[in-house]
């Protein structure tokens, strides 16, 4: 099978790219490397079952041809972080709703499969949690931009399913709930690389609002898994599968995992969201998926633990402070 992965230089589009080529597939990755890094993907270049055009998705010749080359397409690229949508809400908007339009667009005229990444921050401020993939979606006002994020993703799920239901464009949309691992970066605001970051450098550890909201953090490998199944499931065309894990924390317990893992003497440092963010920011109190539907459809449920996925974070980290080293050491030998 071929595969085109928007966003492919992104973080979970280069473990995606890296699982396809690893079971065999060959891949074409789209990226403009806004939010991706061609450090994600410089261990995939010499694959010759791999390749890669740096170029906005906006470049309606360049991705029809890709779209032309796939079998399948996993549409990734978006503005993604809390940080970035509320600095800049207009790229935000644009660039999930324009993107996915032409995606579709491209994919319709021969019919070929998209999986569409959406988010659980479409579900907003409901409380009745877990989220089940028919829960209602609450937003905040249009006057608040945190909400222009959830809102465009939103507008994406519907303009999918109508493609799928007026022009039988088959589609698939996965809501990721906090997904996690190496190769993140803080940059946008994620909150775990930025913890770990700061535990190993001795720096404060940064948590916004009170630390007692909650999120369920999922490996990225889990979640590639589920949906490279859920694409290869033929069950699934049409359906929103909420993707993610149950294993529930809050953001305060988070930063203690971290210091504990790391052995850290960081000092843990609250910060209102009004001087995180902007006046007035709000934020969702839990947010827990059912993931009943995913385990149904594909008989796959996220199995790493939270441990593990903090542990596989710092280790990235590590080595990475360690490549300078290393780098020096080879320069020096030679």
């Amino acid at each position: 099978m071929r595969y085109l992965i928007t966003g492919g230089a992104g973080f979970i589009g280069s473990h995606l790219a890296e699982y396809l080529l690893e079971r065999g597939d060959s891949v074409i990755l789209l990226d403009d490397l806004s939010t991706g890094s061609i450090e994600n993907i410089r261990h995939l270049k010499n694959d010759p079952r791999m390749s890669y055009f740096l170029e906005p998705i906006e470049n309606r010749h360049v991705l029809a041809e890709l779209v032309d080359e796939a079998d399948v397409i996993f549409h990734l690229a978006a503005a993604v972080g809390v940080k970035l949508i509320i600095e800049k809400p207009v790229h935000t908007i644009e660039t999930n709703v324009n993107g996915t339009q032409l995606v579709l667009e491209a994919a319709g005229k021969k019919r070929k499969p998209v999986f569409c990444a959406s988010t659980s921050e479409v579900y907003g401020k409901n409380t009745l949690v877990p989220f089940t993939e028919d829960s209602d979606l609450v937003l905040g006002a249009t006057t608040k931009a945190r909400w222009s994020y959830a809102a465009s993703k939103a507008v994406e799920e519907f303009l999918a399913l109508s493609y799928w239901k007026e022009r039988r464009q088959p589609v698939v949309i996965g809501r990721f709930f906090n997904t996690v691992g190496p190769r993140q970066t803080g940059r946008y605001g994620m909150v775990l690389p930025n913890f770990v970051q700061q535990a190993l450098e001795g720096h404060p550890i940064t948590v916004f609002g009170t630390g007692k909201q909650s999120r369920c953090f999922c490996h990225v490998k889990d979640a590639v898994e589920a949906i490279v199944r859920v694409m290869d499931n033929g069950h699934t065309i049409g359906e929103v599968v909420n993707i993610g894990s149950c294993q529930e924390i809050t953001i305060e317990g988070l930063a203690r995992l971290v210091r504990q893992r790391t052995g850290s003497d960081s000092p843990i440092r609250f910060v209102p969201y009004d001087q995180a963010y902007e006046p007035g920011f709000e934020d969702m109190v839990r947010r827990v998926p059912s993931i009943e539907k995913l385990e149904r459809l594909t008989g796959f449920v996220p199995q790493t633990s939270l441990v593990s996925i903090v542990d596989s974070v710092i280790a990235h980290f590590d080595e990475k402070r360690r490549e300078p080293v290393i780098e020096a050491r080879a320069s020096l030998k030679a």
